[in-house]
């Protein structure tokens, strides 16, 4: 009979406070706490985020734990994000986690918050090994490749701005309320993705840069508007379409060359914008042309989310991977 290993995952690295029970890999429970706090002020506030941490984190927690099933006793070991986020959030949720393992004497486990993005693809399947993962968030952009569960390698990453952080600078030039995004996407598949052309950045091998795109596309709508100050509204769902589809075109076409480049043929995307409809289609059909077998996490694990921080600490704690109580969280620790 296998042994039943249990997981209690905590994941604070922004604005999302999550918790979640993983056993023997598989997720009993997944409950995130959601700030709407920083709505009113057009982005994450750090103070507020830490504060908002704090009242979270024990109910949170408690819910993760009934909702599996499970009592404290039962718990096997703690895993939570150690890096990188914001330092205060961080704080929060590595306080706990240690004050928690050090009260039951339980093994600790320091989690890289991009290494879980790309293992959040082993929750509910099982990609082959050496298998492409494309994460993108708004803190971060990055190519890997996965030679197994721990032994990954970044290929290449953003040299400036991640390209979630493009789409809500998009959405801000245009009036959106944060987190624009999203919003972004929404009208985008209203609008022609070809009627507006905004320049490609060419970077070498296969790393980003999105602070280009930005800036032609402030450049064009400040033009724009001088000869008509409602341009913008006018032509919303275009505007949006065409930025998406700049910003996608540069993913895909980096993602594509990199796995010719390593002949990979099983490819995901993770992260946030992970939730783009424009990314996944495009992935889809570059998939469909290069004979990719291609992986999309459920839309409740491409976001931030303990159950990714459990299932990579569910790998990390079968090779007796654990850190000691001197850890201390990182907001820019690198890792791959």
């Amino acid at each position: 009979m296998q042994k039943i290993t249990n997981i209690l995952a905590i994941e604070s690295s922004c604005d999302e406070t999550s918790a979640a029970i993983i056993q023997n890999g598989k997720v009993l429970s997944n409950h995130i706490a959601t700030q709407h706090v920083h709505e009113r002020y057009g982005g994450v506030v750090p103070e507020l985020a830490s504060r908002a941490h704090m009242q979270n984190i024990i109910p949170v927690v408690d819910a993760a734990i009934k909702d599996a099933g499970i009592v404290n006793e039962e718990i096997t070991a703690l895993a939570f994000t150690q890096a990188p986020g914001l330092i205060g959030s961080l704080l929060v949720g590595a306080c706990f986690a240690k004050a928690f393992a050090q009260a039951r004497n339980l093994p600790l486990i320091a989690v890289h918050h991009m290494q879980a993005h790309v293992l959040a693809h082993f929750i509910d399947e099982q990609p082959p090994f050496p298998f492409m993962c494309l994460t993108v968030s708004g803190g971060h952009t990055q190519i890997v490749l996965c030679k197994d569960y721990l032994n990954m390698e970044i290929m290449g990453e953003t040299i400036d701005d991640a390209a979630g952080e493009a789409f809500d600078k998009v959405a801000k030039m245009l009036g959106l309320p944060y987190p624009g995004g999203p919003l972004v996407d929404k009208y985008a598949k209203l609008g022609d993705p070809l009627r507006f052309k905004f320049p490609l950045s060419e970077m070498p091998e296969y790393n980003f840069s999105f602070s280009g795109v930005k800036t032609s596309i402030l450049y064009f709508l400040q033009k724009e508007r001088k000869l008509d100050p409602d341009f913008a509204e006018k032509n919303l769902n275009d505007i949006c379409a065409s930025a998406q589809y700049t910003i996608v075109k540069m993913l895909i076409n980096k993602l594509t060359k990199a796995a010719k480049a390593q002949n990979i043929k099983h490819v995901g995307i993770a992260g946030g914008v992970s939730a783009n409809s424009g990314l996944r289609k495009a992935l889809l059909e570059a998939g469909e042309k290069n004979g990719w077998k291609v992986y999309i996490p459920k839309f409740e694990y491409c976001t931030d989310n303990a159950a990714m921080i459990g299932i990579t600490g569910y790998y990390k704690f079968l090779k007796g991977d654990f850190t000691d109580l001197s850890v201390s969280p990182s907001a820019r620790a690198t890792w791959g």
